[in-house]
């Protein structure tokens, strides 16, 4: 199945303090943050996330991992799971992508999902999310497949 969406960040706020003093200093600081999101479209609902990130402001370059927990529908079925995902940014564009939805995270309807997904960032400021995934359990699949 294949669901899509868009979110704003209606929260994002940086940890005030560090959980840490770094161990080693590198010339691009290491920052976390939380953030709130709301989907609309076939993905709809909310998220909170965990965000780090070492990223240089002046040049736009670096890299963020991050991990939701989502709450809502997709493709109209409800219910809650977690997704990471992370990139590299070198000014411009998305490279070396990774999303995945975390597996046996589901509840209500989509308990059982597994899959991916993506993100995109329009010119115009508009982020999108789609998601490409099963739900239910495998073996449950696999032995209605078998009569």
């Amino acid at each position: 199945m294949k669901a899509s969406g868009t979110f704003k960040v209606e929260e994002f706020a940086p940890a005030e303090v560090p959980l840490q003093e770094p161990v080693v200093e590198t010339a691009v600081p290491v920052g976390v943050a939380t953030m709130r999101k709301r989907y609309e479209g076939e993905v709809a609902g909310v998220s909170g996330t965990l965000f780090t990130a070492a990223y240089d402001q002046s040049s736009g370059t670096g890299t963020y991992v991050a991990m939701e927990s989502f709450e809502g529908t997709l493709g109209g079925l409800g219910g809650t799971f977690n997704f990471a995902h992370s990139a590299t940014t070198r000014g411009e564009g998305r490279q070396a992508e990774f999303f995945v939805i975390v597996p046996g995270s589901g509840t209500g309807a989509l308990a059982g999902i597994r899959g991916a997904g993506g993100l995109r960032i329009d010119a115009d400021g508009t982020h999108r999310i789609w998601f490409e995934y099963e739900v239910g359990d495998r073996k449950e699949e696999h032995a209605s497949d078998a009569r």
